[in-house]
């Protein structure tokens, strides 16, 4: 594989559009050397911060929150295990957070979201009094709010 990548060989090899990875580059998340015909070229190195710029945001992080991260990786080498590690490190609660938002959706799809509706039948028995309405609009329970019994 050669030193330098062409814009489609990044790509096709990491599987973000072209388009995203001009983005990415705008938004100073990886770096391209400009070729003497003026098109981009990526170093090998670029497709590690492209999967990780994936990973990040299958996790739920924002683009900001992906350069801060990525700022905290070495400049004056290319990133290993061990950064990419002492990065994620950190992210076990968040994912924990989202396996228990998830699990909160799979159970709201059989029962009462607490939108106020009350047009499900089960909503006397789940929200009687349209009580989840005191938590706040939209629903409630989904958005993980425990749950008013009284």
């Amino acid at each position: 594989m050669p030193d330098l990548l062409t814009i489609s060989e990044v790509s096709r090899r990491s599987g973000v559009a072209a388009s995203a990875l001009r983005f990415y580059e705008e938004r100073h998340l990886i770096e391209s050397e400009r070729a003497g015909s003026g098109h981009r070229r990526y170093s090998r190195a670029a497709l590690r911060r492209i999967a990780f710029i994936v990973f990040a945001q299958r996790m739920g992080l924002t683009l900001h929150e992906v350069a801060v991260e990525l700022a905290k990786l070495p400049a004056n080498r290319v990133p290993e295990r061990a950064d990419w590690a002492k990065l994620s490190s950190s992210w076990t609660k968040r994912i924990d957070e989202r396996i228990a938002e998830l699990e909160r959706l799979r159970a709201g799809l059989t029962r009462c979201i607490g939108c106020g509706c009350l047009s499900l039948r089960d909503c006397q028995f789940a929200n009687p009094g349209d009580r989840a309405s005191r938590l706040g609009p939209g629903p409630r329970y989904w958005i993980g709010e425990k749950r008013i019994l009284d």
